[in-house]
């Protein structure tokens, strides 16, 4: 890099920092500094890991927590005892974020009993847990009981589980949910080692993010250890009638007994998984990497608690089609869990890379046909959301984003996940792949436990980059800008081009022709070979293309889709019929398939736009909208109950 654009880079960051004043490095212009290493922390360093969702602050900081926990069911209470180290040369404060705890005692250093109080009643912060210190003070302990309401844990009865045995219950702690169940420094710039006592029913088995037991034991009391320094959101509890199977040497699944053969089957290619992430980025530094597959109502497809990945049954289809997400829970042990968003502004730094990493795993997996599949699926969804939110809301489709005030998973949108892997791969386009991946490799290597905010990063990139290669890039556009950069890399699929050919065949036919089903018929020889992905562009390209009720009518008879085992495909399916009618379906047939669906699958990826499509339709479609949710609402995770109240508020 030369000395001029170093000079502009550290203008450039000096316009987009509030007062910001960087010192120019004289020591190396050709690679510069890293910016927390040139600016003062009063300044920029300060405005950059600003956390606007957490009361806590950076003066007095914990180091580790040990958590004593007693699961009751028949309340749906957690009693428990979380006891803190405090970092050395801590100030004589120390502030925890709590939200609808019942705080009983706090004690410092096991035996002083503090003048502790609660501030504030945010709806969204919750409260400040304030404890004064003395300046030789180790530890807090603080004493609490949970409230059956908090928003973090999901209690399921017998009745709602697979055996019908034993209760249920899964704790989802993104993004600023673990304060619900534990009183802690609720900011993704601070992390802790952990160990835990769980007490549960003896007939269940308690699971955490960290070693775990691998069966039941009698007395129902389970200790936990994790040793490598994680964000409180990435606390993790799961409580169930569970069993494990072990897929190799650092890798099994744990599930109701129904389930769990299932799904080993499914999950059987991790341990390939594994070692081809290590030979592209790096030592897996988790240990083992197990997964817990949950319930239906668990809102998301994953979630990449360490050591435990949480995971929806929906991609347990039998044909190991859905596998991707797997490689992308798998990719957070390095973008997210190992290098982690200093704050939730900084989203994309977890997601956009760990998409980018997904690719490259499934890409070593099963080939670039398979992967440049996932890439257009990618682009079709940002596309897709792009299109209404632009109009709707311009700011929230920048990678660096503005948050404050707002519930950080109102960021969980396309952008921070496609239009950030769009940018990173434009980089890998740009600079070559051998360079990107000495470079990527050298990045998780570096920051490895540490937090990492956009600037920072933009920095190494620039390191890397020649001005020639910036100024092509366009990293100011695709960073702070809006919208999506007209140089995004287009992807193309091979095995989509049959796809879109039958797509057209679809729609160029006349329902009504007496001819039409044999005239749209795909030779079955080709369609049994086409992937969860080939149908999703096909239901895709139906929807985009103005398909009408004819058309879906013929498509159904032709594949019965509406029948699907798969749960990405008949969403998908559901979605776009939705919006049209019914009209040469049997609609009571139809009708009982959608809210049967609905009434058994809480993930939102799925639920919400069928949802929205009905919404979307005439007075008693969405009437019917609003009777199947009431019936299902108390079945939903409460995100998915906050995002879908939000719908119904907005569109009726």
């Amino acid at each position: 890099m030369n000395k001029l654009f170093a000079l502009a880079l550290t203008a450039f960051f000096a316009l987009v920092l509030t007062n910001c004043q960087p010192k120019e490095s004289t020591e190396n212009t050709q690679q510069p500094a890293i910016l927390s290493s040139v600016i003062a922390d009063t300044s920029v360093r300060a405005a950059l890991f600003l956390d606007p969702h957490s009361y806590s602050t950076m003066e007095s900081k914990v180091t580790a927590l040990h958590w004593d926990a007693n699961v009751d069911f028949e309340t749906e209470v957690i009693s428990a005892t979380a006891q803190w180290t405090l970092q050395e040369g801590h100030g004589d404060t120390v502030i925890f974020d709590a939200k609808n705890l019942d705080i009983s005692a706090v004690l410092v250093d096991g035996d002083i009993s503090a003048d502790w109080t609660l501030e504030g009643n945010d709806e969204l912060l919750g409260s400040a847990l304030i404890i004064p210190l003395k300046l030789a003070a180790k530890q807090v302990s603080i004493s609490y009981k949970t409230n059956p309401t908090a928003e973090a844990l999901q209690w399921y009865p017998a009745s709602l589980t697979q055996g019908k045995r034993q209760p249920f219950l899964f704790t989802q702690s993104q993004a600023i949910l673990a304060r619900t169940w534990i009183p802690c420094q609720d900011r993704p710039g601070v992390r802790f080692t952990y160990t835990a006592k769980v007490k549960v029913p003896k007939q269940t088995l308690a699971l955490m993010s960290a070693s775990n037991p691998v069966e039941k034991n009698e007395t129902g009391v389970y200790e936990f250890n994790m040793p490598q320094p994680i964000p409180s959101y990435l606390l993790a509890l799961g409580v169930g009638d569970l069993e494990f199977i072990a897929l190799g040497e650092r890798s099994g699944v744990y599930a109701e007994p129904e389930m769990v053969r299932n799904a080993s089957y499914e999950f059987s290619l991790t341990e390939d998984m594994i070692r081809d992430a290590e030979a592209l980025y790096g030592p897996y530094y988790w240990g083992r990497y197990d997964m817990l597959v949950l319930p239906p109502s668990f809102p998301f497809g994953g979630m990449e608690n360490p050591r435990l990945t949480f995971l929806t049954p929906t991609v347990v289809v039998g044909d190991r089609s859905l596998v991707s997400l797997i490689a992308h829970e798998l990719a957070h042990s390095w973008s997210g869990n190992l290098v982690t968003n200093a704050t939730w502004n900084d989203f994309w730094v977890n997601e956009g890379f760990t998409v980018y990493f997904e690719m490259r795993i499934m890409e070593q997996l099963y080939g670039q046909d398979f992967a440049d599949m996932l890439e257009a699926l990618s682009y079709d969804d940002l596309q897709n959301e792009l299109a209404s939110m632009l109009e709707e809301d311009p700011e929230a489709t920048k990678l660096k984003q503005d948050l404050v005030g707002r519930n950080p998973d109102d960021g969980v949108t396309a952008i921070p996940y496609d239009k950030g892997f769009h940018f990173l791969r434009l980089c890998e386009n740009t600079v070559g792949r051998e360079n990107w991946d000495v470079f990527l490799k050298e990045y998780f290597d570096k920051y490895k436990f540490k937090t990492m905010v956009t600037e920072v990063f933009l920095q190494e990139l620039a390191a890397l980059l020649t001005q020639e290669q910036w100024n092509e890039i366009g990293v100011e556009q695709w960073v702070y800008g809006t919208g999506l950069p007209v140089n995004c890399p287009f992807p193309a699929s091979n095995r989509f081009i049959q796809v879109d050919q039958a797509v057209k065949m679809m729609l160029t036919t006349d329902p009504l022709d007496a001819n039409a089903k044999s005239l749209v018929y795909l030779d079955q020889e080709v369609t049994i070979r086409w992937s969860t992905h080939e149908w999703l562009r096909y239901v895709r390209g139906l929807e985009a293309g103005g398909a009408s009720e004819g058309h879906y009518a013929l498509a159904d008879f032709n594949y019965g889709l509406s029948g699907s085992p798969n749960p990405e495909i008949v969403a998908a399916w559901y979605t776009a019929i939705l919006k049209t009618g019914f009209e040469g379906f049997d609609t009571a047939v139809y009708t009982a398939k959608v809210e049967s669906f609905l009434g058994s699958v809480g993930r939102r990826k799925f639920i919400v736009p069928m949802y929205a499509s009905m919404l979307e339709g005439d007075e008693k479609r969405q009437e019917w909208a609003k009777r199947i949710y009431m019936n299902a609402r108390d079945s939903y995770h409460p995100l998915a109950q906050g995002t879908l109240d939000d719908l119904f508020e907005e569109a009726l």
